[in-house]
């Protein structure tokens, strides 16, 4: 049997057609690399009747590889130059659903029509944390994600106490989900390439993952513990209820942020709900 991908032009060619250039703007930067696209899709282990939702697909460098897993694909691009682009796409493949809107703004449960989805996604840099932080702890809750960010944002995530990089985006990401950085991909790879070098992240939503009112207090304490990050605990967290609060959750007021850990973090959420 023909493989219909195979009758589409190169990504390069189709993008030189229609004349259409990265728009600084939406963060673009385009993976027309099928080596790289091809892993992204293995690393996701998604394969035939899996369901993915892809947010950003651009010209659909990604969004081939997934089809090509046999997987079906539902891909919201916010930007309208790509749908003739996407349009062929799905027209030789059924297997994708197109949906043009803003992936901050739609609602993944419907779209993902009550099965378990996947999020595969080359991220735009400049809403990538706020999409994680919006599927991590909203309604939905996504069957698995693995998605690239700038490499910044990947050490932000899987980042740990000590490191540099530890905060508030590492504990809500591993409060509910285990996450892994599976692969770095070099700035040259993109099309144009840009000023940082990019990783994919892997994660896997936790099975004890806190409730959506937890999750609330989560948030409360460490937007208020690393927005002074640098400040003893019984002072960043004195708009919280300050040392009684530290001590009922075990810790010592003295203490950074960065230095306390997920489950410290846990206790001072739960002490606050309570």
């Amino acid at each position: 049997m023909n493989d219909p991908l195979s009758e589409l032009p190169p990504l390069r060619e189709s993008l030189a057609t229609h004349g259409l250039l990265a728009k600084k703007s939406f963060g673009q930067h385009f993976l027309l690399d099928l080596n790289i696209t091809r892993k992204i899709a293995r690393l996701a282990a998604v394969g035939a009747d899996d369901h993915v939702l892809e947010v950003g697909p651009g010209p659909g460098g990604l969004t081939r590889a997934l089809l090509e897993t046999g997987a079906r694909v539902t891909a919201v691009e916010k930007d309208e130059r790509f749908r003739p682009l996407l349009e062929e796409l799905s027209g030789v493949c059924p297997a994708l659903a197109l949906v043009f809107g803003d992936a901050l703004q739609v609602n993944e449960t419907a779209l993902a029509q009550g099965e378990p989805a996947h999020l595969v996604s080359n991220l735009p840099y400049n809403v990538g944390t706020p999409l994680l932080i919006k599927w991590l702890t909203g309604p939905w809750t996504p069957a698995s994600l693995t998605l690239m960010f700038q490499k910044e944002v990947a050490d932000r995530i899987v980042a740990g106490p000590g490191d540099d990089a530890y905060g508030r985006l590492a504990v809500i990401v591993q409060a509910t989900c285990h996450a892994q950085r599976v692969m770095d991909v070099p700035a040259r790879a993109f099309t144009p390439p840009p000023k940082v070098d990019s990783a994919v992240v892997r994660l896997v939503p936790r099975p004890d993952r806190p409730s959506a009112e937890a999750l609330k207090s989560l948030e409360r304490v460490t937007a208020a513990a690393f927005g002074q990050r640098r400040k003893m605990l019984r002072s960043s967290l004195k708009v919280l209820g300050g040392e009684s609060l530290i001590t009922a959750a075990g810790l010592d007021p003295q203490a950074r942020a960065e230095t306390i850990d997920l489950a410290g973090f846990l206790r001072l959420a739960d002490q606050l709900r309570g």
